[in-house]
């Protein structure tokens, strides 16, 4: 990889599935023109945050190349991931980008120890030679995350708590030494009281081991305070996107803007103020077939031109904003007018 190369970059991506039959169903964009990209010799965070339906978890299946995409590319250290056919070429690309997902307990079979997963991962990797050095391995995985291989040594699931499982999972995740971990509703599974141990543990994976992180959830306060980078999704489409503090405390977007009334103000030093559990909402289904800005239905601010055609990406400040209010040559509508 050169040095000017990106380590992940999203370029333009749409999905699109049929629904209902070929012939007689509807065709449905999942994902919509979506771009994005995380550097090589920058670790981050980045997070895709979205109601459900709005295209986050179709986008992180493409991410880990268990979907193709309808147009785009999705280019890791440059290479197109949908080119990858050989199996080597396979094992060495789930090395480099490792899942951790939402539910551990549907991670790990209730009737299989742990800890035989751990091994397993470092022999299908072919990262140690010997029984000792996968040993070393698997104990080392275990202590990054706040364990050891002495805790979960012959221990089923069930006799784990959820926080262990969810670290177990991310310990698992480190075995192959990934430059990057995707993260999907990591802690929507874990009990309030441990919801904040899970995000540090990606923090510190960034800080203290150089790993970056796509964390997707609908969560806004544990997004805010885990994110370098956020982006907003609705109905297939990344609405805005920029740096966490600007996204979520001066958001440009009328959709932001009306998340943000659902969260308290946070103390700017102290992003552990957001401790309070924020959802986002789930909305009709019928918004994905609606031309132009999908959220027009529901916007206080919308103009004719919004119901016309999909809106511009539009450089607002240091955010990225697909709006027809920031953009050029367009009538805005007159103060006090009513949509």
């Amino acid at each position: 990889m050169s040095a000017n190369e990106k380590l992940l970059d999203v370029q333009h991506v749409t999905v699109e599935f049929h629904i209902g039959g070929l012939l007689a169903g509807t065709l449905l964009t999942a994902v919509n023109d979506v771009s994005f990209s995380l550097e090589s010799d920058k670790p981050e965070i980045f997070t895709l945050a979205g109601e459900s339906g709005s295209g986050k978890t179709t986008l992180s299946r493409l991410l880990l190349r268990d979907l193709e995409p309808t147009r785009g590319k999705v280019l890791f250290e440059g290479r197109d991931v949908s080119t990858i056919r050989k199996r080597s070429e396979f094992i060495e690309f789930m090395k480099q980008v490792q899942p951790v997902f939402q539910n551990p307990f549907d991670t790990f079979s209730p009737l299989r120890r742990v800890d035989a997963y751990l091994f397993d991962t470092v022999k299908n990797f072919g990262m140690a030679s010997n029984r000792r050095d996968a040993t070393r391995i698997v104990d080392d995985a275990l202590r990054k995350v706040g364990l050891s291989l002495d805790e979960v040594r012959q221990r089923y699931p069930h006799e784990l708590s959820g926080g262990q499982i969810q670290r177990v999972s991310v310990a698992r995740a480190l075995i192959s030494e990934p430059k990057l971990v995707l993260a999907d509703e990591p802690v929507s599974m874990v009990d309030a009281s441990l919801r904040m141990e899970i995000v540090n543990l990606f923090k510190k994976l960034r800080d203290e081991q150089g790993v970056s992180v796509v964390y997707i959830t609908h969560d806004l306060a544990t997004a805010y305070y885990i994110s370098d980078r956020i982006g907003i999704m609705l109905r297939g489409y990344i609405v805005e996107l920029g740096p966490v503090e600007d996204v979520l405390e001066r958001p440009a977007h009328p959709y932001t803007q009306l998340l943000k009334e659902s969260v308290p103000e946070p103390a700017p030093e102290k992003r552990e103020s957001w401790a309070k559990h924020i959802e986002l909402g789930t909305t009709e289904v019928k918004e994905y077939g609606r031309i132009g800005c999908k959220f027009a239905g529901r916007c206080p601010q919308v103009m004719d031109i919004c119901r016309e055609a999909d809106p511009p990406d539009v450089q607002v400040g240091r955010q990225t904003v697909k709006c027809y209010l920031y953009a050029e040559h367009v009538e805005k509508p007159q103060a006090g007018a009513q949509p």
